[in-house]
């Protein structure tokens, strides 16, 4: 039986695919924008200081900062949102649905990474970059997969789904245990408070939005200041957010849906035309054959086709779960190449990783170097595969 898709769903898909195709477009100005006579400009934006001061409380950041660490936590928090879906009443809501996309998940963020160990064993100051290749950006694969049409099936496309936001998931728990700096208790102790506060609103059956985001606000800034990194206070807070209020009206659903488009459309392209800006001034061949472009690039590629499609081929091999229903292994084999997309998450966690311009920008070479060449093969294996599935009209007789 054909699996019906839910609305939320089909919606979450619309929004991400076109924002994909946005994203494309951010990124490839930031390149132009930094390869051409406005570079100075560009820099100069990005680090124009930027200061709220409320009484004695202050925040004196760059604007790169502001976008990173202020922008992206709207970002964490639909992503916590869309975890929380998906987990409650959603394809990962069950095991037997959930456990496909969740071992292909683990392949893909683990093989990436021992690739680029791998490849940075001799340059230590490069390890800390592990997580950079086990990332899937969801706006930029189903936007690419989005290319592909109606040929597509849709288990294919919620498979994808599933294997992305489990990768967020994993992304977000490696930059809470990995990439933090040194811990403020007191700051945390006052998040701890907000957190609980906004539990206490939830399980009192508190549906009004206003609430959650003043005292979200409040956490927000209690770890930003505590050395946690401050994007996952946004995913704290969305799951608080209640699911449902009085006569059943879905409250988590209806935030998702007024904030999709203003990350995807809005949020999303400002990051990318704030980080993708690789700087190809003196770049030369040698630079892409450097360890740390290279095994973010080959992580991305080699990696994560690797692990999902080796991760899942062997968990179906030995019974644990099976393939979606209208898929074949030649399709999942497509996707796991579109899974080495990283974009978003990857140059994000770069941005945690390094501090340094050299650095900086070598992630961002081997980010969109793997994730490009992920997305041509990816669609061409998948153009090849769909072509072939597609039935023949009745009478067509085949060629000799």
């Amino acid at each position: 039986m054909t699996r019906v898709i839910s609305t939320a769903l089909n919606e979450f898909l619309n929004k991400e695919t076109a924002g994909g195709l946005i994203l494309l477009a951010a990124a490839s100005a930031a390149m132009i924008v930094n390869n051409s006579a406005l570079s100075a400009v560009y820099s100069s934006l990005l680090s124009m200081p930027v200061v709220v001061q409320v009484g004695p409380l202050s925040l004196d950041k760059p604007l790169l900062l502001w976008v990173n660490d202020g922008l992206m936590v709207i970002f964490f928090f639909l992503v916590g949102l869309e975890i929380k879906r998906e987990v409650l009443e959603g394809e990962l809501s069950s095991l037997d649905r959930a456990l496909l996309p969740l071992i292909a998940a683990v392949g893909g963020m683990a093989v990436p990474a021992l690739i680029f160990a791998g490849i940075n064993f001799g340059t230590p100051e490069n390890l800390s970059g592990w997580a950079i290749p086990a990332a899937t950006d969801i706006a930029f694969a189903l936007g690419i997969l989005a290319l592909l049409g109606p040929a597509v099936p849709v288990a294919l496309k919620v498979f994808l789904l599933g294997i992305a936001i489990i990768d967020d998931l994993g992304a977000i728990l490696a930059i809470a245990l990995f990439y933090t700096e040194n811990l403020s208790p007191m700051t945390l102790a006052v998040a701890a408070v907000g957190l609980a506060a906004l539990v206490f609103l939830n399980r009192a059956g508190v549906t009004r939005i206003t609430p959650y985001v003043l005292i979200g606000t409040v956490v927000w800034v209690a770890v930003l200041k505590s050395g946690v990194h401050a994007t996952l206070a946004g995913v704290v807070i969305a799951l608080t957010i209640p699911m449902r209020g009085a006569e059943d009206k879905p409250v988590l659903t209806r935030v998702e849906h007024d904030l999709h488009p203003w990350v995807a459309y809005l949020i999303l392209p400002v990051f990318a035309f704030a980080n993708a800006g690789v700087s190809l001034h003196g770049l030369s061949f040698g630079d892409l054959l450097a360890p740390l472009p290279l095994g973010i690039a080959f992580g991305l590629f080699i990696g994560k086709q690797v692990g999902v499609m080796g991760f899942s081929w062997l968990s179906v091999r030995l019974g644990l779960c099976r393939l979606p229903e209208g898929v074949t292994w030649s399709q999942v084999y497509g996707v796991a190449i579109l899974t080495g997309i990283g974009f978003t998450m990857s140059l994000f966690i770069g941005t945690l990783a390094f501090d340094t311009a050299a650095q900086l920008n070598a992630v961002r070479i081997g980010v969109l170097l793997g994730s490009i060449v992920s997305a041509v093969i990816g669609v061409t294996v998948l153009r090849m595969v769909l072509i072939r599935a597609e039935p023949r009209p009745r009478g067509m007789v085949a060629e000799a």
